[in-house]
């Protein structure tokens, strides 16, 4: 399952006027979760039903010594941290049977003291799970839902990151030029976006939108020579030393902060309009112009944004004239 445009519009969406816009994300993690669980368990019931006569191994035998498996499967099945060896196959497995040989004789040593079982039912035939079998399985579920988690977090922050700064411009009627993101130097690409003034000098930009008063937020803007970040949260210190450091801020927490942006560009001397219209009813303009409804295939800014041809001219024009 891929992150879809509509979801990028629902977030922009969502950011400029206030609102939590975590929903979004939490529902393609639930979403794509819940069917990998199902999944999981089919092939847990054919595991059971392939085996004669079931030994303690047969989770090892059949989720990670499989020669069908790749390392990224058996990373997942283990409940182990893929950071944490080399990518030999052999390697590997001998990493990850020692890690569950010790999960193992913890769980075993819980069940001294306990006597838990659990059941899977799939089409009228049941299978239990002892203790062992059952605290095995919830890890490599908890260690999936964390992988799911930092995936559907980065690829979508990586995809908002340019549409977002694009439709702020076009909201406060930008001309095209003054943020056309074409043709940047190779040394100019490691910032999220890029403003212009009249000179041609460029203000880079960064977008962060995890994280409550995150303070990783300002260093990345430290580190990349930002002059302008784009939060959905700050903290009031991150705050303060932007302030302190002539870097300039807008944070997406409330219904209206989304007019800081304005005081950014009239700051770099960058044209623009103060915004007073129904900003939904703008939206509803602007978004289809830079986003398809089509399901991405990639995180990189540039395949979300819809190609437009220009002409000579283009560049003083405004991406949507809503006036």
């Amino acid at each position: 399952m891929g992150v879809t445009g509509i979801v990028i519009q629902n977030i922009i969406r969502k950011l400029l006027t206030g609102q939590d816009y975590r929903s979004e994300i939490l529902t393609l993690i639930d979403a794509e979760f819940l069917q990998y669980v199902v999944d999981f368990f089919k092939q847990i019931v054919k595991a059971k039903l392939n085996k004669e006569s079931v030994t303690a191994d047969w989770y090892t035998e059949e989720f990670l010594s499989s020669n069908s498996l790749s390392n990224s499967e058996v990373f997942v099945y283990s409940g182990t941290d893929t950071t944490t060896v080399l990518n030999s196959k052999q390697i590997v497995l001998d990493t990850i049977l020692k890690y569950h040989d010790v999960l193992s004789d913890a769980s075993n040593s819980l069940g001294n003291n306990l006597d838990i079982a659990s059941t899977i039912k799939f089409r009228g035939v049941s299978f239990n799970l002892n203790l062992n079998e059952s605290l095995i399985l919830s890890n490599t579920l908890a260690f999936k839902r964390s992988i799911l988690q930092d995936k559907f977090w980065g690829e979508i922050e990586k995809q908002v990151e340019k549409p977002l700064m694009i439709a702020l411009c076009a909201l406060f009627q930008v001309p095209k030029r003054y943020f056309d993101q074409k043709n940047l130097p190779e040394s100019e690409r490691e910032s999220d976006f890029y403003l212009f003034d009249g000179t041609g000098k460029d203000y880079p930009c960064e977008v962060k939108l995890m994280g409550k008063g995150n303070p990783e937020s300002a260093d990345a803007v430290y580190a990349r020579d930002s002059r302008v970040l784009v939060a959905n949260t700050l903290s009031d210190l991150n705050k303060q030393q932007m302030d302190e450091n002539g870097i300039f801020w807008v944070e997406l927490k409330n219904a209206d902060d989304y007019k800081r942006f304005e005081h950014v560009l009239n700051a770099l001397s960058i044209p623009c309009k103060p915004f007073t219209g129904d900003i939904q009813d703008v939206l509803d303009k602007i978004l289809p112009v830079i986003l398809s409804d089509e399901v991405q295939d990639s995180v990189t800014p540039e395949v979300v944004l819809r190609e437009r041809e220009q002409d000579e001219d283009s560049g003083s024009q405004l991406l949507v004239d809503f006036e």
